[in-house]
């Protein structure tokens, strides 16, 4: 099922930034017609542009509608936390089952299949919950470069540079910043008592160095910010560094 699942979403993300490739590199207007254009690219340019206005910067802009998306995304983000929980809470449960139903002939996976089901239903576990925030963020991911890349060859708009980056190129050291912040990210985040998740912690972070390279530097701005935020969140949420405090007294405890 989960398989599936990333098919199917791997398949509309490609459908969605084809949808907008013949014309990534062509100037936006209001007048610009499509359904992607209308209600993806060109509302994104203009919240930009608005924030853009009010703040002085381009730079400042994007930081604005990055944290204002991820504020907005943030009650998917704590569901997907407590599913997260629940679905460690119920990993002793998960394994008896795979145990008990460990003949793979096709009557015994369908009732490991039903009582998988059952007992994550009984819990409260949603296992797409963490896939909700992802795909929230795809098509605006997406958008974000249309948005960018088309701003940029739009006379009307100039991005100008934040600090030293000029927006509308690439940059490598706003990549390699994402890409480093994203390791925190899942530094700590539950990736880091996931022995499955963990492979994730190397390969993210090169995945967005290696976007960020070829990309407009304002992309590389949204990721670092948008990772800034994560990390913040993480550590409210998660607190990795009072459990690694407590984790002493329970072996303490366990000696006596």
């Amino acid at each position: 099922m989960k398989k599936r699942f990333w098919i199917v979403l791997s398949l509309v993300s490609v459908a969605l930034l084809l949808t907008g490739c013949s014309e990534f590199n062509q100037p936006i207007s209001s007048e610009s017609e499509g359904f992607w254009n209308e209600f993806i690219v060109w509302p994104l340019v203009s919240v930009i542009k608005y924030f853009s206005d009010l703040l002085g910067s381009y730079g400042l802009g994007i930081i604005a509608v990055t944290i204002i998306i991820r504020l907005a995304i943030l009650p998917l983000t704590i569901k997907q936390v407590k599913s997260s929980k629940k679905m460690q809470e119920i990993q002793p449960k998960m394994k008896e089952l795979q145990q008990k139903y460990a003949s793979k002939d096709a009557v015994t996976q369908q009732k490991y299949q039903q009582e998988m089901m059952a007992l994550m239903q009984n819990s409260g576990v949603n296992p797409m919950a963490g896939c909700l925030p992802v795909i929230i963020q795809m098509p605006v991911l997406i958008g974000f470069y249309h948005a960018i890349s088309r701003m940029d060859a739009t006379p009307a708009f100039d991005l100008g540079t934040f600090l030293i980056f000029p927006l509308g190129e690439q940059s490598i050291v706003l990549a390699v910043l994402a890409g480093l912040i994203q390791f925190v990210v899942l530094m700590t985040g539950p990736a880091i008592d996931n022995p499955q998740m963990k492979i994730m912690m190397y390969i993210m972070p090169i995945m967005i160095i290696s976007f960020g390279i070829v990309l407009p530097a304002a992309l590389s701005l949204y990721w670092v910010v948008g990772n800034i935020i994560s990390v913040i969140q993480n550590l409210v949420i998660y607190k990795p560094f009072n459990k690694n405090k407590t984790e002493p007294a329970v072996t303490g405890g366990a000696k006596k």
